[in-house]
């Protein structure tokens, strides 16, 4: 079905759907969830250390191998998924589907206490997976509804639609964390886990705006067979085929894949390494991460405004060196103060690299493709693994060294990679052309 591009209602229905999912990025990933689950899962008879199915694990390292066992999940399951989505041209029931499946694991996380913790960590698991393919096929919306020339200014009001929504919900949290008696709330865990349950809601309920206003694809009314099912893996092979042939992708991918391990990684785990590290406390944890949210709106925007004067590919560079900085310093930090200015940094560049990372690939695409679903899955594939081998890597080294510090500077190996990978790109010379 062919789309009206740069209409203006449809793109704010779009960039809705990151307004709805990025309140589940906020509270579970950033700033509710972590500094409860942190303050839950130390006791004073076994400090950081809990029993999961009869394992022993360092908390913080237990929550990041869920996280990264779940995005290597929906990294195997997108290629199947992206090609059914496009066989059957039902990509937003898939959008749908994965928004219940994280609405409903956030709700059950009202229920998660020490003594529920494999509840907690399997609804954890969940939560990340709906947000992951939700993530997948709203972002494979971007060509249909935007020509090349406004993707990094739609892709832009994306995040910031995103950061306006997680702050505005994370507000209302953040009254039943601080305030609980304003509510006649006695029980501590309470707030946090009305908070998780909100989110839920949150998610479900906004998300109605893109599902009734984004266009559906033309059903071909085919039944799935298993050749389909086999074939995602196989158009995940001819999607790389067809892209290797574009100089420019097969050279950014690379850069992108390396990059997006340090950054996921660091907005997943920067809450849990403040509180670790720092021990600042739930209320200065949360409001130093919703100043990070704010910051980002502008990040992104201005970001997407240094694209148009210097290109992609530098402002990308420019943002990288800032994240390796980010890292070196995350290792010596010992002040709150520190991590207030890194996490001003933080939110600098979070916002902008993402929005820039996602319109960059998007503008290199072959021109004309409808079934875009299939190539954003190639992109949503290699930002999951890479996802998986930075938290994986992440708790691996503070499982073995039991100090999250080294954790935080290796990321900066990462960092680095991808800042070559990128000057290797930028040797084509062949800028990217916003009006192409």
């Amino acid at each position: 079905m062919s789309t009206i591009k740069n209409h203006k209602p449809t793109i704010r229905a779009w960039a809705m759907f990151d307004w709805a999912n990025s309140a589940y990025n906020l509270v579970i990933t950033s700033t509710i969830f972590p500094a409860y689950y942190t303050a839950i899962t130390y006791t004073e008879a076994d400090g950081d250390r809990v029993d999961f199915f009869g394992f022993n694990v360092v908390n913080t390292a237990l929550s990041n191998f869920a996280l990264s066992f779940a995005y290597l999940l929906m990294a195997i399951a997108l290629p199947i998924l992206s090609s059914v989505a496009d066989f059957k041209g039902n990509k937003k029931a898939f959008m749908m589907a994965f928004t219940y499946l994280g609405g409903f694991a956030c709700m059950g996380l009202f229920f998660f206490r020490l003594e529920t913790l494999e509840w907690g960590i399997i609804c954890f698991t969940l939560a990340a997976m709906g947000y992951v393919g939700g993530v997948l096929f709203n972002n494979s919306y971007l060509p249909q509804i935007a020509t090349v020339d406004q993707q990094d200014r739609v892709s832009a009001q994306g995040f910031a639609y995103g950061y306006v929504g997680c702050v505005t919900i994370q507000i209302i949290c953040f009254v039943f964390v601080l305030k609980p008696e304003w509510f006649g709330i006695t029980d501590p865990s309470l707030p946090p886990r009305l908070s998780f349950f909100l989110v839920g809601l949150w998610w479900i309920g906004f998300a109605q705006i893109p599902f009734r206003k984004l266009p559906q694809n033309t059903r071909n009314g085919q039944r799935v067979t298993k050749h389909v099912l086999r074939k995602g893996f196989a158009e995940l092979q001819d999607v790389w085929h067809r892209l290797k042939d574009i100089a420019e992708i097969k050279r950014f991918l690379p850069a992108f894949f390396f990059y997006a391990m340090g950054v996921q990684t660091v907005m997943i785990v920067a809450a849990a390494f403040g509180e670790k590290v720092l021990h600042l406390g739930a209320p200065k944890l949360i409001g130093t991460i919703l100043i990070i949210q704010l910051v980002a709106i502008g990040g992104a925007y201005l970001m997407s405004l240094l694209a148009r004067f210097i290109g992609n590919v530098p402002v990308l560079m420019l943002v990288v060196c800032i994240w390796i900085v980010i890292c070196v310093a995350a290792f010596y930090i010992n002040h709150e103060v520190h991590f207030y200015i890194l996490a001003a940094l933080v939110g600098l560049v979070m916002g902008g690299i993402q929005s820039l990372s996602r319109s960059t690939y998007s503008k290199l695409l072959p021109v004309g493709e409808e079934d875009t679903a299939s190539f954003f899955s190639f992109y949503d594939v290699t930002e999951k693994v890479a996802i998986v081998i930075g938290l994986f890597s992440f708790a691996l080294i503070e499982q073995v060294t039991n100090n999250i510090r080294y954790s935080a500077l290796c990321l900066g190996l990462f960092f680095v990679m991808g800042l070559i990978l990128l000057y290797r790109m930028l040797l084509l010379k062949k800028p990217l052309e916003n009006d192409r």
